[in-house]
């Protein structure tokens, strides 16, 4: 090939339809299509996910070819999440990848979603400056499903040194805001809230967890049980509170998540880390990165706010370092749900 691969990236692990196209390490486009129908049901509906997929992913894709300036026929390769996610959302992906790879004659290439999240730190964009980090470096990934420290060696090799046990950081503000009756997705409410509160008004439970691994389920029991206790007390507790018990959430949380993240740059003598997922677009936690970067050296890595979420950009990052490196994958290939690196 005489020329850097130009790969469409599809994404559709969760609720949000999206298609990117990239040239090398440059992004083109990168379209979503998002979901507000699962706001009224506190959570993410698997059967109206999948159905609201195949509505989207024909004119998301379209749309992300024709904001690339590109036509189909340019493609050299289609990257597409097989998982981990909602089975029935992979499966309308997988099987739009499978379709366009068959009519257009180009291979696919399989992407692991935790995987592309860390590598969206390797996007480039148009007109901008930009420095990725180099290898070996440790990537904290934190989201409504995950939380998780890993070391990563290069973009095909990542592993796991430290990860939830019960909850993830996400999970654990989601449903701490679902019982304020905060709404969902709860995490962005808890962040806005917070940056009004004292964040030592409430102190709560810490986990002592070996190694590197985490836990949030004892935190998440100690804000219901100190809820429960206080509106005994006085029934508009949390509605006069509420900035407080964010910003004491946030706090915990975020305490919790650099504790282990710090104890594992120093046993590995690593300076370079990221954050991704999800939870990285908290600005309090994006703060810590900052506060720990001046007072142990880091350099740290944080992703614009556009590829904290899930998107097809970071799919097609990640589809483009497997295409160089010679993988493909097969149309017989079928998504997977559950987690794995």
């Amino acid at each position: 090939m005489d020329h850097e691969p130009i790969i469409l990236g599809i994404e559709s692990s969760c609720d949000d339809t999206s298609a990117a196209v990239l040239v090398g390490h440059k992004l083109l486009s990168n379209v979503i299509a998002s979901q507000a129908v699962h706001t009224a049901y506190g959570g993410v509906v698997p059967e109206l996910a999948s159905r609201a997929h195949e509505q989207n992913i024909v004119p998301v894709v379209s749309e992300a070819i024709r904001r690339a300036g590109i036509t189909a026929q340019d493609l050299d390769a289609i990257a597409f999440t097989r998982g981990p996610g909602l089975l029935g959302s992979l499966l309308v992906g997988t099987n739009f990848a499978k379709g366009l790879s068959l009519s257009l004659g180009i291979p696919m290439v399989e992407v692991n979603h935790l995987h592309a999240h860390v590598l969206a730190h390797f996007i480039e964009e148009e007109g901008e400056e930009h420095q990725s980090p180099e290898f070996p470096f440790l990537c904290l990934l934190v989201s409504g499903g995950n939380s998780q420290i890993i070391l990563v060696r290069s973009a095909s090799d990542m592993k796991i040194i430290g990860q939830t046990i019960d909850d993830a950081a996400g999970e654990a503000f989601d449903k701490c805001a679902k019982v304020m009756g905060l709404g969902y997705p709860g995490g962005p409410v808890v962040n806005r809230l917070a940056n009004e509160g004292n964040p030592k008004a409430f102190a709560f439970s810490k986990p002592n967890v070996p190694g590197y691994d985490y836990s949030f389920s004892g935190l998440k029991t100690s804000f219901l049980y100190t809820l429960r206790d206080e509106l005994e007390k006085n029934p508009n507790f949390i509605e006069e509170r509420k900035a407080d018990l964010c910003a004491s959430l946030q706090a915990t949380v975020i305490d919790i998540l650099m504790k282990k993240l710090r104890q594992a740059a120093k046993d590995l003598g690593i300076r370079q880390v990221a954050v991704a997922g999800g939870v990285s677009a908290n600005t309090g936690l994006r703060d810590a990165f900052h506060d720990h970067a001046r007072r142990y050296g880091w350099k740290v890595f944080i992703p614009k706010f556009a590829y904290t979420t899930d998107n097809a950009a970071m799919v097609a990052m990640n589809g483009y370092f497997s295409f160089i490196d010679g993988k493909r994958t097969e149309l017989d290939a079928v998504p997977f749900a559950r987690v794995t690196m």
